[in-house]
């Protein structure tokens, strides 16, 4: 079951991405915005998604793994069961996170293996 160390290793492979808190709990961020953070009170992580649509098809795709709560109604995130996840789904989510809210520029560079 990926932990949070999990999380932040997938994430250090991404420039810029800084480890902080975020209502008490480890979250990440580029350019001080939201990429994701745990969650108590259920136990999850929360992750911002690339819109509604994004995360409404994550929600019916796998509702298992994906769930929000009223709390996250209208924001493009999702919350996802750490003791579920894919591995290799959860490294893709913390990817398209850290796209959406890296600089453009810094991610072409890394696009390019600058």
């Amino acid at each position: 079951m990926p932990e949070w160390k999990d999380v932040a290793e997938i994430a250090s492979r991404f420039p810029g991405v800084v480890e902080g808190t975020s209502w008490g709990t480890p979250s990440l961020t580029v350019r001080k915005k939201f990429m994701c953070r745990l969650r108590t009170n259920p136990d999850a992580l929360v992750v911002r998604t690339i819109d509604l649509a994004d995360r409404d098809a994550l929600l019916k795709g796998d509702p298992d793994v994906f769930f929000i709560t009223p709390h996250y109604e209208g924001y493009p995130a999702v919350l996802v069961r750490l003791e579920v996840v894919d591995p290799a789904m959860l490294a893709e989510l913390i990817e398209d996170a850290w796209r959406l809210q890296a600089a453009k520029r810094v991610v072409a560079a890394f696009d390019a293996g600058e």
